[in-house]
């Protein structure tokens, strides 16, 4: 490592600066530069840059401090005890295809749903000399205002479109609520899962043929490794709109302990879901290796005793290539959702090692139930 710069994160200005400040406290150089260098100033956030020999101290001080936090009082002012599903919406046909699965679920869990819009303000106070600074802050509060406008009118369309859905039946009637963030997305989908506590987050996502193709772009993507409440990424193009409609899932397991915590997340979320039959697979590292089958019935056993109300079958797969092998799968065998188990991850693991929940995301048009185990 040497004094090359290095990307550490990308956040709104006003926030750069408060990591800036709490890194500079700990001698560290930073440098903030705008993401869209042809539109200074107006990009969708700032670079925060450090020498890359600072960036193991840096990555512990960011992992170590709990920055940009709200204050939880609301949240449990609010309480009533129900189960809550939480739906962050772009205004998007799949944000509100995840809407619609998400009322449904909502119905047949008893739980209330929280909207939530994040909102990227990219007017910032610069250097400038008094008199045009009073200038251009002026500009700066009329084209903010225009974007709160905006929001406002996109929420409120968004709401007046979910209210003709449930008056014609097509949603069903449950709790619901929105609510407007100001920052990035996944930054502020991350930070208000932990003061609204979702027992379920559930996100839209593009189809498989217009995602970027960057693997570190995703804001699902981030979300899920960022935060420790089970998530559903449904594609645009999900043939089906309720759970009630899933015949078969997969349950990827590789018969480690966080698995078995996993695996009860799953089964109370299916509780409404009776007919549903789920597949313990495992992708074999070495082909013919008796002991993996051989573990996969046990384990099969095991949770047919715990759970006696499940639906339980497994599948082992032998293979080389574990995304063709796992496309070719969810094909043959119908597999309608997969689910699998992440750990949360720190900064550095999730700029240099993608994990199976991220590659799954970006390769799959099969909706993903990551659980944390």
């Amino acid at each position: 490592m040497g004094d090359k710069l290095v990307t550490l994160a990308i956040h709104t200005n006003e926030k750069a600066q408060i990591l800036k400040g709490v890194l500079e406290s700990e001698n560290i150089e930073v440098h903030i530069n705008d993401v869209d260098l042809d539109n200074p100033g107006v990009s969708p956030g700032v670079r925060i840059r450090i020498k890359e020999s600072d960036l193991p101290k840096a990555l512990s001080v960011v992992e170590s401090r709990h920055l940009f936090s709200y204050d939880e009082e609301e949240t449990y002012r609010t309480d009533d005890g129900r189960k809550r599903i939480l739906i962050p919406v772009d205004f998007s046909d799949y944000s509100l295809k995840a809407c619609k699965i998400a009322f449904n679920l909502a119905r047949d869990l008893n739980a209330k749903v929280k909207i939530l819009h994040v909102y990227f303000n990219p007017y910032y106070p610069t250097a400038l000399p008094m008199a045009e600074a009073f200038a251009y802050q002026g500009k700066e509060e009329k084209e903010f205002q225009n974007i709160i406008e905006k929001v406002k009118e996109n929420i409120q369309k968004l709401c007046n479109t979910i209210d003709q859905k449930v008056s014609e039946g097509e949603f069903p009637s449950v709790n619901y609520s929105y609510v407007l963030r100001e920052g990035l997305p996944e930054e502020e989908i991350v930070t208000f899962t932990k003061e609204y506590k979702p027992t379920l987050i559930i996100m839209g996502t593009r189809g498989k043929d217009q995602k970027d193709a960057d693997l570190i772009g995703s804001v699902t993507a981030e979300v899920i490794e960022m935060t420790h409440v089970p998530l559903v990424a449904i594609p645009e193009n999900t043939p089906f709109a309720d759970l009630r409609e899933v015949k078969k899932m997969a349950f990827l397991t590789n018969f480690s302990q966080r698995d078995l915590i996993s695996f009860d997340l799953l089964a109370k979320l299916l509780q409404p879901y009776s007919d549903v039959q789920i597949v313990l697979t495992h992708i074999a590292v070495k082909k013919g290796d008796r002991w993996d089958e051989i573990k996969l019935a046990g384990i099969k056993d095991y949770f047919s005793k715990q759970y006696p109300g499940l639906n339980l079958d497994y599948k082992l797969i032998d293979t080389n290539d574990m995304l063709k092998s796992l496309d070719e799968y969810i094909k043959n065998d119908k597999i309608q959702i997969l689910s699998l188990t992440t750990s949360k991850r720190n900064i550095f693991a999730r700029m240099f090692s993608p994990s199976i929940s991220r590659k799954m995301l970006f390769h799959s048009d099969t909706p993903l139930l990551v659980l944390r185990g």
